[in-house]
């Protein structure tokens, strides 16, 4: 089996935050965000915000942390770009910005080459194809992302500011704020000073250009980073400070659905083969607003020059060919996900987090072991005998201030102060496979090796058969609790296809469409696919659990073309096409 394989949320060694703020105390948890690729010198280069540093790979499957104490560390949205044959790095300041160059970033040779004359938050640069080089920024409720271009040798501004991108969140649903679009309510003291300061207004933020041909793709994200609906999307124009024009295909970057959700705030890129990638935050949320993973996605741009992602089933296992390859038809290798609702056992669990949350298909809600010894063990009864294909091990991070030392090296942010613990830290497991819960094959063993792999995917060399899946903990990051938030089995069921769901519905207002279908039986979820046409269902929204789904995403004056597709172990039955208006 071709073992390119990678499984949403990427498995990173991802950075320990030290957060302190004065309404929600402190926090220990991990985060990356905003991330930027970069296909330099013949390797890849990811930069996320709070990681110290980065990371590289030659594949884009397997990632190496290099840290660097020559890049800020704690600057938000680090963008990078390759100008003038060397990496060009800046990062957001609300001060002047800098400006750093490197032409050996596995030597850590960064060096800071020039302050800005422009305070600016989420940067980005674009050297066009004459030469000529570009700043973009913007994250606010109130101000709009914002384009100049810079003078190549000295860095500074060129010109005044263009203001490019504002929000419209009375014909774009999906700028609207909240979880599932629904509005946010705030309590407490807190509640009322953000309710003053922001009310229901989205962050339009993280700008990102991309040229392809003679076209110029300016792409934003919004409405904010905590909620399911954080999402990418586009305008487009033919120079690169505009005029520009809102792509309605957008958002090109949605996955509101599903074990993990979110994909804003990004960038696009091509790997050595002429594919498009996007590369994006997807969110947890849970410890603080700010707890984030990393996410990959098949991209394109199709024969109108619309850019599109492929997030069907986004947080399954993915393909990635050493080759030019199609992301609509060649990205999955076809395994279904095998342990939604699994029965659940454990050797202790605390209160309140029993071991079925390890099989609810919700990266926000987890099992916790009852003590924090290593020996403590989660175990699934998968129901019935099943090809196993891979294995998802999805850590949480569960009371984590009482037991991190303190950081001494705070920094302050936008509330509170921060840091970042520069030393990885261990998340050793032994997965298990078994027929009959009795004799037991270890498929998977870190126990002893202080591996750090909080979203450890492992893709078995062969097919094995199994009913029962036990994966146990050894060493956790500061000796804390083995906690999952979910182990996830991937491989095909000895069931029938499901049959197809028949959607109906309708335009509840010009940016909502509320759907409704009848129960398939058979199925374990529905992906509901949706678009400005039936050639481009572009749009992706992965259930459990339900028949019906308000959408809210959608841009006013389109009539929208939907499909719900049921699944379960065995594969997908498309469904059938319906129009609303």
């Amino acid at each position: 089996m071709n073992a390119r394989i990678v499984c949403n949320p990427l498995d990173l060694a991802y950075r320990y935050q030290d957060v302190r703020t004065p309404f929600a105390g402190r926090s220990v948890h991990r985060e990356a965000a905003d991330p930027t690729v970069v296909f330099y010198r013949g390797r890849y280069f990811m930069f996320a915000s709070m990681t110290r540093g980065f990371w590289h790979s030659d594949d884009l499957v397997e990632w190496t942390l290099v840290p660097s104490e020559k890049i800020p560390a704690i600057d938000y949205a680090p963008d990078v770009r390759e100008v003038d044959g060397a990496l060009l790095f800046t990062a957001s300041r609300r001060t002047t910005g800098r400006f750093f160059r490197s032409v050996d970033p596995l030597a850590d040779d960064f060096e800071e080459v020039a302050p800005s004359d422009i305070a600016f938050w989420d940067p980005d640069t674009f050297q066009d194809d004459d030469g000529r080089l570009y700043l973009y920024w913007g994250c606010s409720h109130r101000e709009p992302i914002q384009g100049v271009e810079l003078d190549r040798q000295t860095l500074q501004r060129v010109g005044e500011p263009v203001p490019l991108i504002a929000a419209d969140t009375g014909t774009r649903g999906w700028e609207r704020t909240g979880d599932d679009y629904v509005p946010v309510v705030r309590r407490g003291l807190m509640g009322k000073v953000m309710d003053a300061y922001i009310g229901d207004a989205p962050f339009i933020e993280g700008a990102y250009m991309t040229r392809v041909g003679g076209r110029y793709h300016l792409q934003y994200a919004g409405p904010g980073t905590q909620f399911n609906t954080y999402a990418d999307g586009t305008f487009v124009g033919d120079g690169p400070l505009g005029p520009f024009v809102y792509d309605p295909h957008s958002p090109f970057s949605s996955k509101p659905g599903g074990f993990i959700t979110g994909a804003g705030h990004g960038s696009t890129f091509q790997d050595r083969h002429g594919n498009w990638w996007h590369v994006a935050t997807m969110r947890i949320s849970v410890n603080a607003d700010f707890e984030r993973r990393i996410g990959l996605f098949p991209a394109g741009f199709d024969d109108e020059g619309v850019l599109f992602c492929n997030q069907n089933f986004a947080d399954f296992p993915m393909q990635v060919p050493d080759r030019a390859f199609d992301p609509w038809a060649e990205a999955s290798p076809g395994w279904m996900l095998l342990s939604h609702r699994a029965a659940a056992t454990a050797s202790s669990s605390a209160a309140g987090h029993g071991p079925e949350l390890a099989t609810d298909e919700s990266v926000r809600t987890w099992w916790v072991a009852g003590s924090d010894q290593p020996g403590e063990w989660l175990q699934l009864d998968l129901g019935a005998e099943t090809t196993v294909h891979a294995l998802q091990v999805n850590l949480a991070d569960h009371g984590l201030a009482s037991r991190a030392p303190e950081r001494r090296d705070l920094a302050k942010a936008t509330f509170g102060k921060r840091a970042v613990f520069p030393d990885p830290q261990p998340t050793e497991v032994r997965i298990e496979l078994s027929l009959d819960g009795v004799g037991w094959a270890v498929v998977h063993d870190t126990i002893g090796t202080r591996e750090d792999a909080p979203h450890a995917f492992v893709v078995l060399p062969e097919a094995r058969r199994a009913r029962y899946i036990r994966v146990t903990a050894g060493a956790m990051p500061f000796g804390g609790a083995f906690a999952v938030s979910g182990l996830r089995v991937f491989g095909l069921a000895d069931v029938p296809l499901p049959g197809a769901a028949d959607v109906g519905g309708e335009r509840r207002d010009p940016r909502t469409a509320s759907l409704r279908w009848e129960a398939v039986p058979g199925v374990v979820g529905y992906n509901v696919r949706y678009g400005l046409s039936p050639d481009k269902l572009y749009h992706s929204w992965l259930v459990y659990d339900r028949t019906d789904l308000e959408v809210g995403s959608l841009n006013a004056g389109h009539p929208y073309w939907f499909a719900v597709d049921g699944f379960n172990g065995a594969g997908v039955t498309p469904g059938a096409l319906t129009r609303l208006d």
